[in-house]
């Protein structure tokens, strides 16, 4: 085991009791916290340099002074702080220590500043002589504490607000789906309709007239030369208007399939579909159409990419037609950059902002989640009086990004 360093003597340290004669001073001089003694009048007994610096005095100019008619008299919004009920001359009176951290020490020049501080009694043989308290300014760590709690107030108004607009984006999914799948119940309905009252009704007419036909040929052989010659006839006007039943048909079949998916969409492309819809809308719509299309037609789309481009022009035309009362039609189709730009502008009666972001709006909201969900954007310019603009941007695949 190792051996134990030897004592050192007093006597081999010079001046040490001269150096060590003070330990107090010495403590209170090397602290940064405020340190002062009181008696049971509250007159300061000691202070250090430190805490004398931090109300605006020398050491030398406190003791003697109440303490708290001198920096304590007063609460931190200027209100009067009776001695009675400061905490700290209670502490020694009641023989009891406090640590307060929410009040405020007051400076030689008025101005006032945070601070936390402890009072401790002073006990000789059992009685109660004074206190020491200590204090500390904690500006900064109020400033911080304030700065935190500002950043958790504006964190917790951002997480408020992004809850609102998610629950108001949930409903309105939820009421965009819910009318969605209305929309396509009235289109299964009108289907059905037409397929029973037109497709059905000419089924029927065609099987009396089938009918009609091998009764008659049943019966060929009983008749006279005349009577055969006019039934030939007759059997002949037959044909011709079962023909003309298959023609109608036809284009019942025909129309019904493109009000489903247009076939020159899958035939001609893209492009050739969104001019032939535009060409049957104003001729229906009866408006003067402005078409200009900068878009070199070898570009493919993705299937799913041109069916929503083509859905969403659908839509852009259908609004014009519902509600703008136009007379004139600009269609506009470019290449910008990475983007495909699609931009239908009418001269109707315009409408305000807020009536395209209204909860039923459905058409607008219907658009606008086809093209987020292909990384696009819908822009609408509007102004009561003055028309509408209705703009489709889409990311295309490939592009560099705008």
């Amino acid at each position: 085991m190792a051996a134990l360093p030897t004592p050192i003597d007093r006597q081999t340290l010079p001046g040490r009791d001269a150096i060590w004669r003070d330990p107090l001073e010495l403590l209170l001089a090397s602290t940064g916290e405020g340190v002062y003694g009181v008696d049971l009048d509250g007159r300061c007994v000691f202070i250090n340099r430190a805490g004398a610096a931090m109300i605006g005095y020398a050491p030398s100019e406190l003791l003697g002074c109440n303490m708290h008619d001198l920096t304590h008299h007063a609460r931190a919004d200027g209100s009067p702080y009776p001695e009675a009920d400061c905490p700290i001359f209670n502490a020694f009176r009641q023989g009891l220590p406090c640590r307060i951290d929410s009040e405020v020490f007051w400076r030689r020049d008025g101005s006032a500043f945070p601070v936390e501080y402890s009072s401790h009694p002073i006990l000789d043989q059992g009685q109660v002589r004074g206190a020491v308290v200590t204090f500390v300014d904690i500006t900064e760590r109020r400033r911080a504490a304030d700065a935190l709690q500002k950043a958790k107030d504006e964190l917790e108004e951002r997480v408020r607000e992004r809850t609102a607009a998610l629950e108001t984006a949930l409903r309105q999914v939820r009421e965009l789906a819910a009318w969605s799948e209305s929309v396509r119940e009235e289109e299964r309905t009108r289907i059905a309709r037409e397929v029973h009252d037109e497709l059905g009704s000419l089924l029927v007419a065609l099987k009396m007239d089938v009918n009609w036909m091998d009764k008659r040929l049943s019966e060929q052989g009983a008749r006279s030369p005349d009577e055969a010659e006019d039934m030939r006839g007759r059997m002949r006007c037959k044909c011709q208007n079962m023909s003309r039943l298959i023609e109608t048909a036809v284009d019942n079949v025909g129309r019904i399939i493109t009000d489903l998916r247009p076939s020159i969409l899958d035939h001609q492309g893209l492009w050739a579909a969104l001019e032939w819809q535009a060409q049957e809308f104003v001729a229906s719509a009866e408006l003067a159409l402005d078409w200009c299309m900068a878009v070199d037609e070898s570009l493919e789309l993705p299937e799913p990419q041109a069916m929503a481009v083509f859905r969403i022009f659908q839509e852009m035309l259908s609004n014009v037609g519902r509600h703008a009362q136009a007379s004139q039609l600009r269609v506009e189709i470019a290449r910008v950059g990475g983007e495909l730009v699609v931009a239908v502008e009418d001269d109707g009666v315009g409408a305000p902002a807020q009536a395209f972001e209204a909860g039923d709006a459905y058409g607008i909201m219907g658009m606008r989640e086809r093209a987020r969900h292909f990384g696009g954007r819908i822009d609408i310019r509007s102004v009561p009086g003055e028309g509408t603009c209705m703009r489709l941007r889409l990311q295309l695949p490939g592009g560099d990004a705008p």
